[in-house]
């Protein structure tokens, strides 16, 4: 039977770009993994091998770091726009773009005679910040988001009331440790140039600082309800963000036996737990705005 070219894309992923900008003695850092993907009028390099139409993906490297000098790299999103609408508008076969990056956050060293240090760094181990920009000459598209933020409760978490078979072993819990790995990505309702554009660095700490809040704040009778409650948190407090869907794995802690060595676990003064890290529970959905469609795709942020 005859075959025709179904969706397709191109380009080179990964690429490491570390910027530092230096102001007298004070350096600043920004650490990012960008991927560019391109796609447009692509059949004929499928269909018979020609490149006519090819920007090669070495071209997209060197266009990566050469914007990384020319542009500098106030945020990951405005670093994403600045390549995609080039990608876009210089290359006619080129339709559509789409930037991934990663970035990974620094801070300074603090040494205990000199405060911090102006050119020393750690390397942050609280999350990855993450972006996905996507243009098509026309209209743009920001997802935003985190993942890897570890965050835990050791109270103020329940569990009881759900159905239970003749599988069922898990015994109802009425004080729990709550804990997670949460991958969320959130989707900006600016699309276009003529709009006034967000502060994606504020509108970052923001969403992130609304998240833990509301995990930290939420007496949770489920995981899901606190994804759900951190979901509206978010949109509730951002009004540039539309909808954000997460990826919630349950981080199980399960009270250690103590009997055969004479030892009660569970105490006033507290208790020891064995962290399981698989397998686990996995807690997913989207939280919109009221009269917003989805766009987020819902396998971008689970397995």
């Amino acid at each position: 039977m005859p075959t025709i070219l179904g969706q397709n894309q191109y380009g080179k992923a990964e690429n490491r770009v570390v910027k530092i900008v230096r102001d007298g003695d004070t350096h600043h850092i920004k650490d990012l993994n960008v991927s560019v993907a391109l796609s447009g009028d692509m059949a004929e390099v499928h269909y018979s091998g020609s490149n006519a139409n090819v920007l090669p993906t070495d071209t997209t490297k060197n266009t990566v770091y050469a914007f990384a000098k020319e542009h500098g790299i106030e945020s990951a999103e405005q670093f994403g726009i600045h390549l995609a609408r080039h990608f876009v508008t210089s290359q006619n076969p080129i339709h559509r773009a789409r930037i991934r990056i990663e970035e990974y956050a620094w801070e300074r060293i603090a040494t205990s005679d000199a405060g911090d240090t102006k050119h020393s760094f750690v390397r942050k181990g609280q999350e990855t910040r993450v972006s996905q920009i996507t243009y098509d000459g026309e209209k743009w598209e920001i997802i935003s988001g985190l993942k890897d933020l570890t965050v835990l409760n050791s109270t103020d978490s329940e569990f009881w009331g759900y159905v239970k078979d003749k599988y069922t072993t898990l015994r109802e819990a009425y004080d729990r440790i709550l804990a997670t790995d949460v991958s969320a990505r959130w989707r900006y309702n600016w699309t276009d140039d003529a709009e006034p554009m967000p502060n994606w660095e504020k509108s970052y700490e923001q969403a992130r600082r609304h998240m833990l809040h509301a995990f930290a704040q939420t007496y949770s009778l489920s995981l899901q309800q606190t994804l759900y409650q951190m979901g509206t948190r978010i949109i509730d407090s951002c009004g540039e963000i539309d909808e954000i869907r997460f990826s919630l794995p349950n981080n199980h802690h399960f009270l250690v036996d103590l009997e055969p060595f004479e030892l009660k676990n569970e105490t006033a003064d507290g208790a020891v737990y064995f962290a399981a890290d698989r397998p686990y529970g996995l807690i997913e959905a989207t939280v919109l705005r009221d009269g917003v469609e989805p766009r987020i795709p819902v396998d971008l942020t689970n397995l």
